[in-house]
């Protein structure tokens, strides 16, 4: 089954399972989770849900999603280039406007704009994962939680071992599964 494909209906899959968790989470990122479901709730359509179950997965972990995603307006192009400079592993998000959906999807890797006229984020978020992947690039410090687990339980890939936030969720998801 191809990369693309196989991720998104996974994602698709386990969406549901994972908003259930999400949904039951306490403390801080309980919080954090409650604030971000906003989005879901104003867009229904398939890339915005897929988009808020990546970054629901960052918060759940306790990693930044925007680390994952950056959002720019596209006026703003001097921040937009200082950014992506700075970037490790990412995907940007270029807006007309902050309420508006996505102008232009990219990734960067290495401070380098590979990839741009992507059509969503879950789509982006597929081919970073590939590029990971395939070019045996390790998992960014402040994303690896939330990279683990896309390989490991939305992937169904073997490799290296989870942390344990990421064999955390694991098990939570199989209980849930059963």
């Amino acid at each position: 089954m191809p990369l693309q494909s196989r991720f998104l209906t996974q994602l698709d899959v386990r969406s549901d399972k994972l908003l259930k968790l999400f949904e039951k989470r306490g403390g801080q990122i309980g919080k954090r989770l409650e604030r971000t479901l906003a989005p879901m709730t104003q867009e229904d359509y398939v890339d915005a849900g897929r988009e808020c179950v990546l970054k629901w997965l960052c918060v759940y972990l306790n990693e930044d999603p925007a680390n994952l995603v950056r959002e720019f307006v596209a006026e703003d192009e001097a921040a937009i280039k200082e950014s992506i400079e700075d970037t490790t592993v990412g995907i940007f998000v270029v807006k007309n406007d902050a309420t508006s959906g996505p102008e232009d999807v990219g990734i960067v890797l290495e401070g380098l704009q590979i990839m741009q006229g992507l059509d969503n984020t879950a789509l982006a978020a597929a081919i970073l994962f590939g590029l990971m992947y395939v070019l045996n690039l390790n998992y960014p410090p402040e994303l690896k939680n939330m990279f683990e687990v896309r390989q490991k339980v939305v992937m169904e890939l073997d490799g290296t071992t989870l942390s344990k936030k990421a064999q955390v969720l694991k098990n939570r998801l199989s209980e849930l599964l059963s």
